[in-house]
């Protein structure tokens, strides 16, 4: 141990900042260029000798390469940020709205079941019409009973 040792207090403070500094600005750097790389990939406007010639260039020439790019195509890089950002709201929200619907947009067997006990209660099926309606209509099989409630009441 002729060596000498380093311990916490022999790092000034300063110090410490300093290399935190330099860690997240390199943290950063690393996301920067990974953020143009995808950016690349994602124009559509570019063709393919472009996007080579871009990640070449970012991957050859790192520091001056971004530099340029994010002079260059930088505008451009947010918008198409934007816009990715608003075609995966939009999909969401029409998902959304999709399974809220229930799928393909046919009503529950609840909302049926109470369609036919107001016609039942109308009197215009007889209990018998109804009870082969809820069967159907509980089964999952068959249209609901609001065609068949249709027909008997035109043949009266």
């Amino acid at each position: 141990m002729s060596g000498q040792m380093y311990l916490a207090y022999d790092y000034p403070l300063l110090s410490v900042f300093w290399s935190m500094l330099w860690f997240f600005l390199w943290i950063m750097w690393f996301i920067l260029l990974f953020r143009i790389i995808l950016d690349i990939f994602r124009d559509d406007t570019m063709s393919g000798w472009a996007k080579a010639g871009w990640l070449l260039f970012v991957i050859v020439v790192p520091f001056l390469g971004v530099f340029v790019y994010v002079i260059a195509r930088g505008k451009e890089m947010g918008r198409r940020e934007v816009a990715q950002a608003r075609a995966q709201q939009e999909a969401f929200d029409r998902y959304v709205r999709e399974t809220a619907k229930g799928g393909e947009g046919r009503p529950s067997s609840v909302d049926e079941l109470a369609k036919l006990s107001e016609i039942r209660a109308r009197g215009d099926i007889t209990e018998e019409e109804f009870r082969r309606a809820k069967e159907l209509v509980l089964s999952g099989s068959g249209p609901s009973g609001s065609a068949g409630a249709a027909t008997s009441t035109s043949d009266r």
